[in-house]
């Protein structure tokens, strides 16, 4: 397997251009792409302001944001970054028919040595490798939000993964300076989100029957469990809209009720309150 030095990041809403100015910053060069032309204007902005940031902190000095800058790349041309990439990350949107739709695009235009990695937080590879006609090289490798900041990436060995993809991502992931997890095992929300959906279906229960109001639950979790962020919090941070997508995608495959999104979400999610991204969710921001 060749070194990997070329990443493409598939997709550059909130996870995907921060995944990508992570990469750029850690040396790697790298495309991100996305159909939309105002998400690749606001990821640009956004990183150009941080590397600014970055400057005037004296976190690292005008030439080496310069030199970041000059490894990423925003464009709408998939095939200029699929082409030459020897790594793809992928965070388009949580439904598994694109992301099939997706793999097998990129299986036709990436170089035979190229690692496909989706991005998701809880749909397994294996549903998507057969799409492709390198299904030992596609595999989870899920960031977590903001992925500029937070140092765990779980990579997730499902049964159709070689170990040699397995060692060639573990090393990106320490190129990237990030913590990695190898679960061994697929598994329905790996590690993390088993916890942090335990976590916000009994937080939204509890919201839901008006056992307690959401500042309460916040304010209890966080002081009561020694949590950074109360869950309502959390899912503010990471997205409702994804959170619904997400429990939807389980719902339509196991159609048990119980893993429905549950009225607090659906409410929100109607209204396109989708947390801090939208300036309202359970939260105004």
């Amino acid at each position: 397997m060749k070194d990997i030095n070329h990443i493409c990041v598939a997709g550059a809403g909130a996870m995907g251009h921060q995944i990508a100015l992570h990469a750029a910053a850690c040396g790697f060069h790298v495309h991100c792409t996305d159909l939309s032309a105002s998400a690749l204007e606001q990821a640009g902005s956004f990183s150009r302001a941080w590397l600014e940031k970055q400057v005037q902190k004296q976190r690292m000095t005008r030439t080496q944001a310069e030199d970041i800058s000059s490894r990423l790349v925003f464009t709408p041309d998939l095939e200029s970054g699929a082409g030459k990439a020897d790594l793809v990350i992928e965070a388009i949107v949580e439904k598994l028919e694109i992301k099939r739709e997706f793999f097998a695009r990129l299986d036709e235009l990436c170089p035979a040595h190229a690692i496909l990695a989706t991005n998701s937080s809880y749909i397994v590879s294996s549903k998507i490798a057969d799409a492709t006609r390198r299904p030992e090289k596609v595999l989870n490798l899920h960031f977590f939000n903001p992925a500029l900041v937070m140092k765990l990436v779980e990579v997730v060995k499902g049964p159709h993964v070689s170990d040699e993809t397995i060692a060639a991502v573990m090393a990106v992931a320490e190129r990237l300076k990030k913590k990695a997890v190898l679960v061994e095992k697929e598994i329905y929300g790996f590690v993390v989100n088993r916890f942090f959906s335990a976590i916000t279906k009994e937080a939204c229960y509890l919201l839901d029957q008006e056992v307690c109001s959401m500042e309460g639950i916040d304010t209890a979790v966080r002081n009561g469990l020694g949590h950074p962020l109360g869950p309502f919090e959390l899912l503010d941070l990471t997205g409702i809209d994804l959170q619904y997508l997400v429990l939807m995608e389980r719902y339509r495959e196991t159609r048990d009720a119980s893993d429905r999104p549950s009225p607090a979400i659906v409410e929100r999610y109607s209204r396109n309150e989708y947390g801090r991204k939208t300036g309202k969710g359970f939260y105004d921001y």
